[in-house]
């Protein structure tokens, strides 16, 4: 009982200690926060196969939303499951020193590896929204520009033990009301033009969206940034947000796109048996026009032969005919 009471027994944080590069994390996760995020991994992974399963209701072509969901979520799956492992993180000097014994010491326990999963992902989520919308390509360039300058900002302010780091959280702020301006208003106004379904299955989303987007600062100056809240209450605040950003907006998502074309929204896309069939009709017009010229035309020397006698005349002679114009005077001289 005791082996198996062992095995059961989540042990990551003893088997990955709070070590890396040199120097150990004195504020770390504990195992209800190694356990919190093994459970946000398999909720992750779990959707992500129930997305790429539901793809197989559509038809090849029209399954681009299900694969963008469905990558998003397994990247955030191997997130987790490294953070619910206890790795993918920096021991980082804090700035403000607490008292609280959550979070008293002097190296926080920073993981980078959730900025991973957010440079990957949320790129994603911003082109299922834009793509839905119809949305012009220099809009999404734009946005997805400042969407992972955003996340850069947040990793390089998260990794800074001085002051200085506040001066990188107000760029990614920047980048961010950048990225929420181009999804309330830009976007919306393509999707409007589309038509009212597509409209709301833009705005429902985007909303679900932009309240959650909205806390990731709040959790960032909390945790990596004043080391208020210890890094299980991070994982929880974070985790919140990374289910509600991704599970719950991709399942308003693709509820509300069952019944739209995507080839309304520009995202028409041939399959290779429609290739076939525009090759074999093709193919059959190009072979019947060429037998028509054949049976119509006559022999390539007989043909030349024709053009040159209508051009150049013969004589009976077996000479050329050349025809020479006689210009007569008529200019009169007084007698």
């Amino acid at each position: 009982m005791s082996i198996l009471h062992s095995r059961a027994t989540n042990n990551a944080i003893f088997d990955n200690p709070p070590f890396a590069n040199g120097r150990e994390a004195d504020i770390h996760i504990t195992r209800q926060g190694s356990d919190f995020y093994y459970a946000v991994c398999a909720f992750m992974g779990f959707f992500a196969i129930v997305f790429l399963a539901s793809s197989l209701t559509k038809h090849r072509t029209n399954r681009l939303f299900f694969y963008l969901v469905a990558a998003y979520h397994f990247t955030a799956c191997v997130a987790y499951y490294a953070m619910g492992s206890n790795l993918g993180f920096t021991p980082i000097e804090v700035e403000f020193s607490r008292q609280d014994s959550d979070v008293r010491g002097d190296a926080r326990q920073i993981f980078w590896v959730r900025y991973c999963d957010w440079f990957v992902s949320t790129p994603l989520i911003l082109l299922t929204l834009f793509l839905t919308a119809g949305a012009p390509a220099p809009l999404i360039f734009l946005t997805i520009f400042m969407d992972e300058f955003m996340i850069i900002m947040g990793l390089v302010g998260a990794v800074t033990t001085s002051g200085y780091k506040w001066g990188f959280f107000a760029f990614g702020c920047a980048a961010l009301c950048v990225v929420l301006w181009n999804l309330i208003w830009q976007g919306r106004k393509y999707a409007r033009h589309l038509g009212s379904d597509v409209s709301r299955a833009y705005i429902l989303p985007m909303t679900i969206l932009l309240l959650s987007w909205i806390c990731y600062p709040i959790a960032w100056g909390v945790s990596e940034g004043g080391n208020v809240i210890a890094p299980t209450s991070e994982a929880v605040f974070y985790g919140v947000c990374d289910i509600v950003a991704k599970p719950f907006f991709s399942i308003a998502l693709l509820f509300l796109h069952r019944k739209i074309d995507p080839a309304r929204m520009g995202l028409k896309f041939r399959d290779y048996d429609d290739d076939f069939a525009i090759m074999a009709h093709q193919n059959g017009t190009t072979r019947g026009h060429h037998a028509h010229d054949r049976k119509d035309s006559p022999p390539l020397g007989e043909g030349v032969r024709a053009s040159e006698a209508a051009d150049h005349p013969i004589a009976a002679d077996g000479t050329a005919a050349h025809h020479d114009a006689v210009h007569h005077d008529t200019t009169t001289h007084p007698a």
